[in-house]
Formats: structure tokens, sequence, C-alpha cells
């Protein structure tokens, strides 16, 4: 989800993206070297809270919850110290109200990695470094791209190797969704999501994509199953009706259109092929606030669905085969989000209780 107004632990007000005024219509009938992590399941720790645990007993939740990976929205040394010799992989993202600088200044971009990322090299296992989340399309788009080149430089300067930078973006920047298979970057967001394509692609870094079959839900649960988008249609009897068929390709869950809609986009803009990952760096069901389908058993099945499906590395459609690195948002909740669902996306409360539980070796 896009930052609050701190931008320090994602996930606030999301507006309608494209792609839910077309899912209303989907079930009315019916070069680094970039290493992928099969069917790998991270969670986003937010911090957007006031009675946190301890980062040191967070980390030591992931550990104990067989969490490998862990997404920070923002550097914080405290947390990274918790994270050494954990072995946990970390994706690590700066704040948006530092992309300008990290634009337009590479000696504030040297900074940056010479504070956050220099002194933890060696003992915190960095997966990638964002520059911005969901700020595309947006005023700040256009700072994404040169803040990914300064960032890789005062890496490369700092002499820290094999740790690939690039953005999060959400699915708000797609123009057309649906069917997949015609997913197109906007017109505000192609001038902007085009050359960071070809960029990553020639790097072999990844795009990181925000997917959240929820907020299509949400807008329109009259006409888009509910099954369809916990990823449980093809759970049951109702699958052949809760399924959509795209040039021969079937969809019996929304998480893998949304998936293929963004694959088609980058494809149209020349990262077909192997030249372009795709890492969900969120993905989550809210389990209150008030909102239709906010439900602890529905956030539950969401997301003990989601983990079933990445481990078991059967792709999509479109991606046959090819597991998707995929990160839950979050692990709290947290109270200084605004009020209603927003407050409700944590896997775990504040005291460390679960909200529900998930089987993150996505085992039934």
């Amino acid at each position: 989800m896009s930052s609050s107004a701190s931008t320090t632990g994602g996930g606030v007000a999301r507006t309608v993206a494209p792609w839910i005024l077309a899912c209303s219509f989907l079930l009315c009938s019916s070069p680094f070297l970039f290493q992928g992590a099969e069917g790998a399941i991270g969670v986003n720790y937010g911090m957007i809270a006031n009675n946190l645990p301890s980062p040191d007993k967070v980390i030591a939740m992931y550990k104990a919850n067989k969490i490998s990976y862990v997404r920070l929205f923002h550097p914080d040394t405290t947390v990274l110290t918790a994270l050494r010799g954990t072995g946990i992989g970390v994706v690590l993202g700066t704040l948006n109200e530092d992309l300008a600088r990290l634009a337009t200044d590479a000696s504030f971009a040297a900074t940056w990695v010479a504070t956050y990322v220099k002194p933890f090299a060696g003992s915190v296992t960095f997966r990638y470094i964002t520059a911005g989340n969901e700020v595309i399309p947006g005023d700040l788009g256009a700072r994404v791209l040169p803040a990914i080149k300064n960032l890789e430089a005062a890496l490369k300067a700092a002499g820290v190797t094999g740790v690939p930078v690039t953005t999060a973006v959400a699915t708000s920047m797609l123009g057309v969704s649906y069917p997949p298979s015609q997913g197109a970057f906007s017109e505000a967001s192609a001038p902007v999501m085009v050359p960071i394509v070809a960029y990553l692609s020639a790097k072999k870094a990844p795009l990181l994509v925000n997917v959240y079959p929820y907020f299509a839900y949400n807008a329109d649960p009259e006409r888009v199953q509910l099954g369809y988008a916990l990823l449980s249609s093809s759970d049951n009897a109702a699958a052949a009706v809760a399924a959509v068929t795209d040039g021969g390709l079937v969809y019996d869950n929304m998480f893998d259109a949304i998936l293929d809609a963004v694959h088609a986009a980058v494809e149209k803009a020349g990262g077909g092929g192997e030249g372009l990952e795709l890492v969900v760096s969120e993905t989550g069901w809210p389990s209150g606030g008030g909102a239709t389908g906010a439900t602890v058993e529905n956030a539950a099945a969401y997301n003990n669905n989601v983990v079933r499906h990445v481990v078991a590395g059967e792709g999509t459609p479109r991606k046959p085969g090819k597991a998707v690195e995929t990160y839950l948002f979050a692990m709290f909740n947290e109270n200084q989000k605004p009020e209603g669902t927003e407050q409700h996306f944590g896997l775990f409360q504040p005291d460390m209780s679960e909200v529900y539980h998930v089987n993150f070796a996505g085992s039934s």
C-alpha cells in the first residue's frame, strides 16, 4: 500500500486502481544476477504504531515463525542491528521524501549507503534496495530511475556487490488490466515505467509489485466473487463458475490475474522473456475495521491460500512453474494508521499474539 504521511511503514488510504473497475466485470456472468527465491514468503515489517515490540523481539518472532524474508519500508539501524547474523533476507526501502535528494545528489546517496548498508553488509543479507514505494504515477515518479542509478553507484563505490536496486509499484500504474493479456501501463505511468523496465531488465534486477485483490472485492462485492479474491475458488464446486478464461489461459484467482496483467504490461514495454522478474512486495487482507469482507476468517483464508499457492511454486497461467517471491502485509496491526481497515492488516497483535494463524510452510 502507499505510505502514510510519515511514509515509515507502508499501507494507508488506497485509491481505487484501474483494474478494480475491470474486476467488477470479471465474474458478472461467470548486471546484477538476480537470485530469485523460489516460492519464498516474507512479511512486511511496518512501524506506524506506538506500541510495537522492540526490534530484537520482532526479529526473534520472524525466526520463531520460520519467516525467511523481511521488507523494511525505511532504514532503521536498530532493526538492521537485530538482523545481523540471522540469515533473514532483507528488502530495504528508502523514504519517499528522500527520493528527490537521492535522485539529484550523489553525495546524499553515498551517505545513505554509508549509513544504512555498508556497516551491515557483512552480516545482514540484503536482497534488494527499493527507491520509493508506490510513487508511480505521480510527481515523484521521474525521480525513481535517477535515484536507482545514484544508489547503485554509491553501492559500487562502497564495495557492496550483488544487491539489486529497484522500486515498488502499485497496480494503479496500469491503465488496462483486464483481461490480463491486455495489461498495459497507463498514459501517465508509461513515460516513467518504460525506461525503468528497460533498465531493470538490462540489470537483471526485479520489479516489485504490490498486489491487493481485497480492494477489488471491497469496491464491488456483489459482482466480484469472494472465493475468486481469496484464492479459494479452486477448492470448491463453484470453480467452474469462478474462473476467467483469457486466450486459452484459465484464471481461478484474482492474485494470478493481477500479476499476469503486470507481466503483460512489462512485456509490452520491452521487458518480456526472462528479462524482468516480478516480486510481490505486498499482499494482504484486513481482519477488521468495519469494511466489507474485512474479517478474521477472510484474512486467514487469503493469507494461508497465498502462502500455499506461492510455496507450491505453480506460478501463474502466463508464467507456469515460475515461483514468485511474495511478501505478506504486514507483521503487526498498526495503531497509528488511519482508522478503519488500515489498522487491521497485521498477522500479529502488538503484544505478539496471533490475530490468526498462518502456516508459513504452506502445508494444509
